[in-house]
């Protein structure tokens, strides 16, 4: 037989909300391993942050509430169940102590709780002396890749999430979509962060998380982005390495540029062209650099005829 996580707590299967963290509270306080250190009390304590854990939750509880503590953990089928889809099982993630902070508010509320507590353990939602204090969730990091056209042009990317939201009756909660405007501005640079403040799943007992899309570069087929420079990598044969050439390098806006290389291609040498990179996001009217940088090809075999006019031509 499964747990009863009513059972646990004192409580029916007709309580409400408020019941439920009421009941918490006093059995999580009486319970704590640092106030209580009867044999038996730590995994008592354990017991109660899991029954509260999933009593508070609407989803977890409607599911325990219909298929016991088996379907809760072992997954249910999901809507009509004809799709064959099954919901993610439930696991404790085990840690009382995290479930306790998260409802008192603060890293090590226990201490200021029991100053000068004894007897009845019962008090009002807001705490001892009004000491609950909600807690922030953590901020919730997401990418947004982007190509190196949408950061050269700007663009506006529409992301789409699913976040917990408390109904009005501020006991039970429903998932709803909701779709967060992006704009995208010229010149970002990967790692640039976008925050939506408090878009996260919103709770009885909890601020929400702030929501952070944070800029990463798609690869890019013909360049590489450094800071506000673009690279452009160039097949040159040895031949023209040596006696001069032309490149031609398509842009992102649509132009062809072709440079002229006078100068003799040796290993780790670059051309440098102002203006044609990256717009700087701060001056968009301005742009970094483009830089060519060269990848010389070299003949597989030569003919002996041509290994003598080279050597005559290079040794001379």
């Amino acid at each position: 037989m499964g747990q009863d996580y009513y059972a646990i707590l004192g409580l029916t299967r007709s309580v409400i909300d408020a019941d439920i963290k009421k009941a918490y509270r006093k059995l999580a306080l009486k319970y704590h391993p640092d106030k209580n250190h009867e044999l038996g009390a730590p995994e008592k304590f354990k017991h109660i942050a899991e029954a509260y854990d999933v009593l508070s939750d609407p989803r977890k509880k409607a599911v325990y509430d219909q298929f016991g503590e088996e379907g809760l953990k072992n997954g249910v089928p999901e809507g009509s169940g004809e799709s064959g889809a099954w919901t993610d099982g439930y696991t404790f993630h085990g840690d009382a102590n995290k479930v306790f902070r998260e409802f008192f508010g603060g890293d090590n509320p226990f201490n200021e709780f029991f100053d000068g507590l004894d007897g009845d353990l019962s008090m009002g939602f807001g705490g001892l002396a009004g000491r609950g204090r909600k807690k922030q969730d953590p901020c919730i990091e997401r990418d947004l890749t982007l190509s190196l056209e949408e950061i050269f042009h700007g663009c506006t990317k529409k992301m789409k999430i699913s976040r917990r939201v408390m109904n009005e009756d501020g006991h039970t909660s429903s998932i709803r979509d909701k779709i967060l405007t992006i704009t995208v501005k010229k010149g970002w640079r990967e790692g640039t962060r976008i925050t939506f403040p408090k878009e996260g799943d919103q709770g009885p007992n909890n601020i929400p998380a702030d929501i952070v899309f944070i800029v990463r570069d798609k690869m890019h087929p013909r360049f590489q982005s450094e800071e506000n420079n673009l690279v452009f990598t160039a097949k040159v044969l040895l031949g023209k390495a040596l006696t001069g050439c032309s490149v031609a390098v398509p842009t992102l806006d649509g132009r062809l540029l072709n440079i002229p290389i006078n100068d003799i291609i040796r290993p780790g040498y670059e051309k440098v062209v102002p203006g044609e990179g990256m717009p700087i996001s701060k001056n968009p009217t301005s742009k970094g650099n483009l830089i060519i940088r060269f990848d010389i090809e070299f003949p597989r075999q030569l003919t002996p005829e041509k290994k003598t006019l080279i050597k005559e031509a290079l040794l001379s």
